[in-house]
């Protein structure tokens, strides 16, 4: 099963790579599958970074993410995102997993900014000392620093269920126990992506003023094309796209939408998933908001 499971996560979370990234990412997979965490002895958990609450660590399923002190702490939360998965999670399975989420800020003040403002009220650990870290030695590849545990805190699955729809889709499988198929993409039907262009800069602007630019993607195969979902790497990013079906032959225009929280120089991923064999397809944005 564990050899199963690094070849799914494999293949999903690096599907655009290379073949050298992608040795090592399977050699990364295999190091951290299956291996148990070890969680800090006195961990305190609060509520918006301000009201201490009883949290203890649950003998279930865990989804565990840890946040470090590097770039835009707001742009890796998705605060909203993570909102909406928990929900789904106790939808479909009651009391069953338990979210643990630690934050290691170089920033107090704009963590708890972030917290406050989004209104977060699910307990999370400000972790200042980066204990958690300090223990296990995490990838410093922000993909991998989310886990989903099993009863002895051994690591089942990793990525991160926010950024990428398919690591969402196998860990709410596991969660499910239900079968995890290798062969679920081949029983899609695929169809052929062609896009007019991958990367864009939106050069110099007001960070106060919101930029948009289009990207075309037509389909030049000779079925139906739909868009399953879309990442993106930073909650300053909106996509707006039609959600019909695209016919053989057709365009559709993809609107990315940034709205900067501060002046910065940015790059910004959009991650298309959709039935091409080109799947997932990886648009960039960049630009100076001054």
């Amino acid at each position: 099963m564990k050899n199963f499971i690094i070849i799914i996560l494999g293949f999903v979370v690096f599907a655009s790579c290379g073949k050298s990234n992608k040795d090592k990412s399977f050699s990364l997979l295999q190091k951290w599958i299956g291996k148990e965490l070890s969680l800090p002895a006195r961990s305190v958990f609060t509520i918006q970074g301000k009201d201490t609450v009883e949290y203890s660590i649950q003998n279930t399923y865990k989804i565990l993410t840890y946040i470090d002190s590097t770039g835009c702490t707001s742009c890796k939360l998705k605060l909203a995102e993570w909102e909406k998965f928990i929900t789904v999670v106790d939808s479909i399975r009651p009391h069953t997993v338990q979210f643990l989420f630690f934050l290691c800020p170089k920033n107090g003040m704009e963590i708890y900014q972030t917290l406050r403002v989004e209104r977060f009220k699910h307990p999370i650990c400000i972790d200042e000392g980066d204990y958690l870290n300090k223990l296990n030695h995490f990838p410093a590849d922000m993909a991998f620093q989310t886990f989903l545990l099993d009863n002895d805190n051994r690591v089942v699955a990793m990525g991160n269920p926010i950024h990428n729809l398919k690591v969402r889709e196998l860990y709410l499988k596991i969660i499910q126990g239900r079968e995890v198929k290798s062969d679920d993409e081949d029983n899609v039907v695929q169809t052929i992506v062609d896009v007019d262009k991958v990367s864009t800069s939106m050069g110099n602007f007001d960070w106060q003023k919101e930029q948009k630019v289009t990207f075309i993607m037509k389909n030049v195969g000779d079925k139906l094309l739909a868009i399953e979902g879309v990442d993106t790497s930073c909650g300053c990013i909106s996509v707006e796209y039609s959600k019909e079906p695209v016919r053989p032959g057709m365009d559709l225009n993809l609107s990315i939408i940034y709205k900067a929280e501060h002046p910065e120089h940015f790059s910004k991923t959009v991650r298309i998933h959709c039935n091409s064999e080109s799947s997932p397809i990886i648009l960039t944005v960049s630009g100076n908001a001054q």
